[in-house]
């Protein structure tokens, strides 16, 4: 007996060891917010003062000190955040995740995007104010990387942490500016959509520029202006690493004539994919000749979203199409040629390693024309003999990214700002602006092109045909623009934009939704106050949806429709559009519309076809048009021999399926149908995906207000299950209020920190749920006397 008791001591002390060794591992694993740290480099000492939810605020002397500071800090928050980012556009994300990512990384290596960032460090100015800047911000990482504990990430994947260069911030930016676009996603579709179908389906699909719906308006209007209509496997493995994608935005100034206090009011929510950490590092840094409060992408070092006392501005996505696909025609006897006009060019060949995890390196190697890469064999979306290449915008244009933001951060006012936008030519951006001296603007940023009237852009253009690869661009003041409308707001929602030099020009707008209840809100009200539009950027309505069921319900039959099913149909007809997570006609809606989806487009297309498109903008734009086209070629089935279904019995088919799926799965008392309960948010981390880490590294899920296309824009893919899990939306909400520009207010989807042993890993989660702001201080003294840590950085001498 004593032997066992000495045995059972024995465990309960190596338990205890463990405990404590465990505790100390975790305890060295956590960012520190407090003491005294030595920086190399540093001319003199930097404060950072951490507020309640983990901010830094960094007082420095100078601003080189300033950034090293900035990097550091960030390091110690989002160092294996930043690890991801920049490991995305050089092609080494097998490296770290093994066999499975080596699609991903062939598909970006053929993009370019490491290689024109090579180019683009060759001819960088070393002397510029941006690149010496950007130079102390990543050494300030490297510091970090060198002394500082090494994220668990680390240790679970084995990955080496090495240092950080210039080379690795350009990487990041062309990941983020492929991710933008549409059509990767778009073009070959609808190319295999009209080969398979024929033209007269693709008429009823919003492939066009949109004459009838709200439009961002110009101001100044150009008076000639005129009206002229004329890779989705890749993507899906960065969502199962969690990794975000840009998908649309909302934002929004209302010029003083319509606040309550007169000052102009800023507001906005760029939609990003979730992920966890999430998008945004918000750090406020401070020196005597420089101030912004901004929110920083990962191993970048200027804010892409910021404001200060003078002047606020932030970002949607312009959805221009700067991506166009050609077919190559490739010599009959020598398939190592291509034809080019009258002449037979050779095929250039690239040569790619790649370095992939318990495996040996594979070499590959790709195609190239003057048009592009040739993506047969390395994007999933293009499929068949045919060559087909891509030429994009974006590694075609010399690259002044990194000095646009850092000038758009320097900026003192409005000429200034517009200045520092001409250098962005891609991702196209949509960007809102608001200051102290009453202006507000709006600006498409993007390097835009003219396209001739012959030439359609959604489809793979014939060899010889499309756009020539030598642009005619268009200047900058030719891009859609508005700049103190007598309206007095400005606003963006990824709608389609106003005429521009005589041609609206092509894109993968979104439908206009949100851009009406935007225009229906501002138009409605001239007394607005930071709480009102804090309660704006929350909204859950949908006015579009209210017409779409209303049109549907008009064709509905009630014969054989149960009790139950018609106290539902009364529910429906009363219904606001609205979607709080109380909503049972939110649910029976969303699985209505899928249901109506399926039987009109899966005939035809087939599962992955219909899966595909199901994933595209021109999905949402279809909806509302194609439902109020009862004539619409798509609503016969054709599984069906000798009966053309009508829209009348699409919708009555759709309808009964609808309910009684929701009677399987969500039982048959139709009060449990509450829309919080299939409508869910789940922020993802990579390492999250292994479900015994799940609960430790993921956040949530939680149920949640909001929905597809309203101003807080919860998106979801539809499901055949009918379960909604959120996978994009608010990245941040952001109201600053010039009458009171020290308290403006924001949130987080879940924290400031990506390291989960940090108490600001998941400190936001709630609120954002509830729609709950905290403080965006600027006030020193405030900062000094409410901060919860200190950390003092030091020079090394």
């Amino acid at each position: 007996m004593n032997r066992f008791k000495r045995l059972g001591w024995g465990l309960l002390a190596l338990i205890g060891v463990l405990a404590v060794a465990i505790g100390s591992f975790t305890y060295h694993l956590k960012p520190d917010y407090d003491g005294e740290t030595k920086l190399r480099g540093l001319s003199e000492e930097v404060q950072v003062y951490y507020d309640t939810y983990g901010i830094p605020h960094i007082y420095a002397k100078n601003d080189a000190d300033a950034f090293k500071a900035l990097g550091y800090v960030h390091a110690q928050d989002r160092l294996w955040q930043m690890e991801l980012l920049r490991r995305i556009g050089s092609g080494r994300l097998a490296e770290v995740f093994g066999i499975d990512l080596l699609g991903t990384d062939k598909f970006f290596l053929a993009l370019g995007v490491d290689d024109y960032s090579s180019e683009t460090i060759a001819k960088v100015n070393s002397n510029d104010e941006s690149v010496q800047l950007s130079l102390a911000y990543l050494d300030g990482i490297n510091q970090f990387i060198d002394e500082g504990p090494t994220p668990v990430e680390f240790y679970l994947t084995g990955t080496e942490k090495k240092p950080f260069v210039l080379k690795d911030v350009y990487n990041t930016l062309g990941y983020m500016a492929f991710s933008f676009a549409m059509a990767h996603k778009t073009d070959p579709l609808l190319s295999r959509i009209k080969d398979k179908l024929g033209f007269e389906y693709l008429k009823d699909l919003e492939i066009d520029s949109d004459t009838t719906t709200l439009w961002i308006k110009n101001y100044p209007r150009n008076r000639a202006d005129s009206i002229q209509k004329s890779i989705s496997e890749v993507m899906s493995s960065l969502e199962k690493l969690s990794i975000p994608l840009f998908e649309g935005s909302n934002g929004w100034a209302i010029a003083a004539e319509k606040t309550k206090n007169g000052k102009v009011i800023f507001a906005n929510d760029p939609h990003i994919g979730f992920s966890q950490p999430s998008v945004w590092y918000e750090a406020h840094v401070s020196t005597p000749s420089y101030e912004k409060y901004g929110y920083h992408l990962a191993g970048v070092p200027y804010p892409v979203l910021g404001h200060n006392r003078k002047l606020a501005y932030g970002m949607t996505m312009f959805e221009n199409d700067d991506v166009d696909f050609y077919y190559e025609k490739t010599h009959p006897t020598d398939p190592r040629k291509y034809k080019k006009g009258d002449e037979w060019k050779d095929y250039e060949i690239i040569s790619k390693t790649i370095k992939v995890k318990d495996s040996d390196d594979i070499h590959f190697s790709y195609k190239k024309t003057h048009h592009g890469p040739v993506l047969n064999g390395i994007a999933d979306q293009v499929t068949g003999e045919r060559p087909v290449s891509m030429w994009w915008v974006f590694t075609k244009v010399e690259n002044q990214l990194l000095n646009s933001l850092h000038n758009m951060s320097y900026a003192n006012g409005l000429g200034e700002f517009k200045k520092a936008l001409e250098g962005l030519h891609a991702p196209g951006l949509g960007i809102v602006y608001g200051d102290a001296e009453d202006n507000v603007a709006y600006w498409a940023a993007a390097k835009l092109y003219t396209i001739p009237d012959s030439i359609h852009t959604k489809f793979v253009s014939e060899e010889g045909k499309g756009l020539p690869v030598e642009k005619e661009y268009l200047d900058f003041s030719e891009n859609p623009h508005t700049i103190n409308p007598p309206w007095h707001y400005v606003y963006s929602a990824n709608n389609q934009p106003d005429s521009i030099a005589g041609m609206l020009y092509p894109g993968y707008y979104l439908p206009e939704n949100r851009a009406r209840r935007i225009f229906q809100l501002l138009e409605s009200k001239g007394d607005w106050d930071k709480e009102a539009v804090g309660h704006m950027i929350n909204d859950n309505t949908s006015p579009v949806n209210v017409e779409i069921v209303t049109m549907l319900l008009s064709k509905l039959k009630i014969d054989g429709l149960s009790t139950g099913q018609l106290k539902i149909l009364d529910a429906l007809k009363q219904w606001r559009g609205d979607y709080p997570k109380t909503s049972i006609e939110a649910t029976v809606y969303h699985k209505w519309m899928y249901c109506i989806l399926k039987h009109t487009f899966k005939d035809e297309l087939g599962d992955i076809l219909f899966e595909e498109i199901m994933n595209t903008h021109l999905i949402k734009r279809t909806m509302a048009p194609i439902f109020a086209n009862e004539n619409s070629i798509w609503w016969d089935d054709i599984s069906t021999l000798n009966i053309a279904e009508s829209q009348t019995d699409i919708v009555n088919v759709s309808f009964r399926e609808a309910l009684q799926n929701l009677e399987t799965t969500l039982g048959e008392d139709s009060a449990s149908w509450v829309w919080g309960r299939v409508h869910t948010i789940e922020h993802g981390h990579p390492i999250g995906q292994i479900e015994a880490l799940r609960s430790f590294f993921n956040v949530g899920p939680f149920g949640v207000n909001g929905t597809r296309e309203v101003i807080n824009n919860l998106y979801f893919p539809y499901t055949e299950d009918g379960v909604y899990k959120v996978s994009s939306g608010p990245s941040t909400r952001r109201v600053i209020d010039f009458s009171d520009v020290e308290n403006g207010i924001s949130i987080l989807p879940t924290g400031q920190s990506g390291n989960p042993f940090s108490e600001h890993y998941k400190d936001q989660a709630g609120m954002y749920v509830n729609g709950e702001f905290r403080k965006m201080m600027l006030n020193k003294e405030e900062i000094v006397s409410t901060s919860k840590s200190q950390l003092t950085l030091k020079p090394d001498n």
